[in-house]
């Protein structure tokens, strides 16, 4: 049986005047073959569902339940697959980061962790980042030798029709308590230069998937260059994604796109790649 912490033994968020802090939990074992949540505690904005298990795997959904991250919040989730545990987290839509009531940024901190013999997927809707907002993101995730991760991003640089806000975020991974990548980035209004041929030029999505494998070590991914070209349009150069092998074992997509639907379909693409699925 899976064991979800009772709504009422779940702290409740505390809103100040600067905006909702919040923290939620996700914690799934391995038993005999399969996963059970052992907690799954949601908080402010974020609710966890339970979805239908697939095969040994766990399966859990994010839903937004109100706006959020706004300007002044501090959110926060954690999920850990212990020993053994196979976790799928997704979200049921975008996260949509807007302005606030403070000129403070708001916050959003993912933190994961993945024991021995676990595998994680970490799999959300895109980040949009709307105009007037300000946000700043950092995943933190620890593996051990033997797990596996598919960690994907993904962030839309404003609404239609309007310019996007500031965002800025960062990843560090580490395995075996040995960093294996750590980078960031920032993007919008007051990032030096993300517009700039060197960065994004005029695409207006971008994201990365990360994929931590132990069958890497064997045989890494290759190299490779995808493009996506809009069949009618005035935007000269494609959409693109690298997929580059990285010390780990591991691979690291990193892709930019005219929108998000490109950008999804790029990075499916750069996936089925790493495993030696063309399509």
């Amino acid at each position: 049986m899976t064991f979800t912490t009772p709504e009422a033994a779940t702290p409740a968020s505390e809103p100040t005047t600067s905006g909702v802090r919040a923290t939620a939990r996700i914690t799934a074992t391995g038993r005999g073959g399969t996963t059970t949540l052992t907690a799954l505690d949601g908080d402010g904005p974020f609710e966890l569902r339970r979805l239908r298990p697939r095969g040994s795997e766990a399966r859990v959904t994010i839903v937004g339940a109100m706006s959020a991250p706004l300007g002044g919040d501090r959110l926060r989730i954690e999920a850990t697959a212990e020993h053994g545990a196979a976790l799928h987290v997704t979200s049921t839509t975008a996260t949509l980061a807007l302005k606030g009531a403070t000129p403070e940024p708001a916050t959003y901190d993912v933190d994961l962790t993945a024991e021995e013999g676990a595998q994680l997927h970490w799999l959300p809707k895109p980040l949009i980042s709307a105009a007037g907002s300000d946000l700043q993101q950092t995943f933190t995730v620890d593996l051990a030798p033997t797990a596996r991760l598919v960690l994907r991003e993904e962030q839309i640089l404003g609404r239609a029709g309007e310019p996007p806000g500031h965002v800025a975020t960062r990843l560090t991974v580490r395995r075996g308590g040995r960093t294996l990548l750590d980078q960031q980035a920032e993007y919008g209004r007051g990032a030096v230069g993300w517009d700039g041929p060197a960065v994004l030029a005029h695409h207006r999505s971008t994201g990365q998937l990360l994929i931590v494998d132990p069958a890497f070590e064997d045989t890494p991914p290759a190299p490779l260059l995808l493009t996506d070209t809009p069949l009618l349009t005035d935007t000269p150069d494609p959409s693109q994604a690298v997929l580059a092998p990285l010390a780990g074992p591991a691979a690291l997509v990193t892709a930019v796109a005219q929108d998000g639907l490109r950008l999804r379909r790029l990075l499916d693409r750069a996936y089925g790649a790493a495993f030696g699925h063309q399509g």
